[in-house]
């Protein structure tokens, strides 16, 4: 019996001991778990190895120009563009240049027929024969009053005939003109007296037919635009500039072109007109660039971006090899002595020839990781995993 209590109280204190090791247990994996949450893996002791390729600096303080980018469009230099049409209403009955063609002043790019272009040639024909009788009329007058056959007054009439037909006909030449007859067609039709049937319409600008409204056998009025011919070796770039930094656009300044379309060379533009009003429903204000586009890449209608360079100003900036992303946040390292490292977050502004400009989190005095930063954030990375 005796044996039996001895062996019960043997089991007591064996399972005694057993909770009192379990609970100590308990403690410590408790210790480590608080230890672990409790320690800061924004702070690193870096390897040797790894500071071996680490290069430490300053922020440095550096004049800056912002850069603005206003979404835009490609239009035609109206100053270079014309569009061409008929002075008199009549019938197409051919034409000579398609989309794209080349045109040179005085080409003709349609023919047409009028019934209005030969009346006004015939009334031309009738000045001009009133002015060679009213002519004749007053030379015969004047030899008349050298042989004192006619008084003076009849003189001054027949010569009073002659000035009235002469301006006559120049009004009927100037209508022809109008009508788009050249100095050739009307000295033929003078000396012939044979009225042109047709008409052809001819461009005052050189450029390309960017443009054709027209098709044979149309009826056309002075009113419609047949033909649309631009020079395009410079075209117009248009953008919308907020109202806030529109102080910043000057005429004659120069802007960054950057058109998508053609891949990501930039080109320069001058800006030659900036809006005196605002667009109430925008409450943006109207910019033009004049853009060089002697190899016809830029094409009418294609959207672009403008970037407008700000004046000079004083920045804290940091290279772009100093700088770590997580998360859309990004983040430098500023050494705290003895390999120590911590990482600390920024605001920075957008890259400008491999540097990042500090708006918030940084100062000149702070030494900081200049290059090498990847290799510090993946020994970080690297410690949270362990």
């Amino acid at each position: 019996m005796k044996a039996i209590w001895i062996l019960i109280g043997f089991a007591v204190i064996a399972s005694l001991g057993m909770g009192c090791s379990d609970n100590e247990s308990k403690d410590a994996s408790n210790n480590e778990s608080a230890a672990s949450e409790e320690r800061d893996f924004n702070n690193i002791v870096a390897r040797p190895d790894v500071v071996d390729r680490l290069k430490l600096g300053f922020p440095t303080l550096v004049d800056l120009a912002d850069r603005i980018q206003v979404p835009s469009r490609v239009q035609v230099d109206e100053e270079r563009t014309a569009h061409m049409g008929s002075y008199v209403t009549g019938r197409i009955i051919n034409l000579f240049v398609i989309l794209g063609d080349y045109v040179k002043p005085g080409q003709a790019l349609a023919r047409i027929t009028s019934p209005d272009l030969t009346n006004s040639q015939l009334a031309y024909l009738r000045s001009l024969s009133r002015v060679v009788v009213t002519q004749k009329a007053s030379d015969r007058a004047r030899h008349l009053l050298a042989a004192d056959a006619i008084p003076v007054a009849e003189v001054e009439r027949r010569q009073s005939e002659l000035e009235i037909a002469k301006a006559e006909m120049a009004a009927s030449r100037d209508q022809l003109i109008l009508y788009g007859m050249g100095e050739d067609d009307i000295k033929k039709l003078s000396k012939t007296g044979k009225t042109l049937p047709w008409i052809d319409i001819r461009t005052n600008r050189e450029g390309y037919v960017i443009a054709r409204n027209v098709i044979v056998g149309q009826v056309v009025q002075p009113s419609d635009l047949l033909f649309q011919i631009a020079d395009l070796s410079y075209v117009w770039v248009i953008g919308d500039v907020p109202e806030q930094i529109a102080r910043e656009v000057e005429l004659g300044q120069h802007v960054e072109i950057n058109v998508p379309a053609i891949g990501n060379h930039s080109l320069d533009g001058v800006i030659i007109f900036v809006s005196d009003t605002i667009n109430r429903l925008t409450r943006t204000v109207m910019t033009r660039v004049l853009v060089e586009n002697s190899e016809r890449k830029l094409k009418p209608d294609m959207l672009a971006n403008m970037h407008i360079t700000d004046p000079l100003h004083k920045s804290i900036v940091v290279p772009e090899t100093a700088v770590v992303r997580e998360l859309n946040l990004d983040y430098v390292f500023i050494s705290t002595g003895e390999n120590r490292f911590q990482r600390i977050p920024v605001e920075l502004g957008p890259e400008l020839e491999g540097l990042r400009p500090v708006i918030k989190g940084l100062s000149t005095e702070q030494k900081i990781v200049i290059e090498g930063a990847f290799h510090l954030d993946s020994e970080r990375k690297l410690a949270e995993l362990e």
